[in-house]
């Protein structure tokens, strides 16, 4: 594990966003960034694994996906954003879940206006027990950009041969409140499931970890990342 004490530079965090995504940012959060989203976003942009340990309230859920959606957008504005998986999102409660699904619609209703766009080009989908047998079908054949679940429905989905592919281009995991889950039997299969996640996609996927406080840090992060793996604690 590597630990980075805060290193609170606002304007260089903000630098790192693409022109439309900064351009939102700035006018939605006029007073700049959270301490948290400032020491978090320049290991999350360069790549590593990260457990941004932070308390409620500091921006984590934002500090998490600003990164992987200002990397959709790119690839929008250049014409290379094709259908499918990108990021996976686990949550361990599905209310949590459907609240992240919500505070999404943010953001990308404002870049859709900021960049004067019928639609947003990046789609967000919700799988959890309750989705009903329309939309499990509907995520199947056309999977979101960004997949919001449980570790339960994590683990049903990984081993659904239907899925097999979809997994191929996931370039992003964030598991929020990740400390609630690492000392329990729930937090056990998700090991196991974050492992044939990542076995099953073309690479080796950023791990992002998104717990409230929690001392020590170490075993939560070797938990996110697995015994193989570097972890940046920030």
């Amino acid at each position: 594990m590597h630990t980075t004490a805060p290193t609170i530079d606002c304007a260089a965090a903000v630098g790192l966003l693409s022109d439309p995504v900064r351009r939102w940012f700035s006018s939605a959060f006029p007073s700049g960034p959270t301490p948290a989203q400032a020491s978090a976003w320049p290991r999350i942009f360069e790549g590593e694994h990260v457990l941004l340990v932070s308390p409620t309230g500091t921006g984590k859920t934002l500090a998490g996906f600003l990164a992987i959606l200002d990397r959709l957008f790119r690839d929008h504005a250049t014409g290379a954003l094709k259908p499918g998986l990108r990021c996976v999102y686990i949550s361990p409660l599905r209310s949590l879940g459907y609240d992240v699904e919500r505070n999404l619609a943010i953001p990308l209703a404002g870049l859709q206006a900021a960049m004067e766009l019928a639609e947003s080009p990046v789609q967000v989908g919700v799988r959890t027990g309750d989705t009903s047998a329309y939309d499990r079908r509907k995520l199947r054949d056309h999977p979101p950009h960004i997949l919001i679940t449980t570790p339960e429905s994590l683990a049903l989905l990984l081993s659904q041969a239907a899925w097999r592919d979809r997994w191929r281009g996931v370039e992003q995991i964030i598991v929020d409140e990740v400390h609630a889950l690492a000392p329990t039997k729930r937090g056990a299969d998700l090991a196991i499931s974050l492992e044939r996640l990542s076995d099953a996609s073309a690479g080796d996927p950023q791990r992002v970890g998104l717990p409230a406080t929690c001392r020590p840090p170490d075993p939560v992060a070797r938990f996110l990342v697995g015994p193989s793996r570097t972890c940046r604690v920030v």
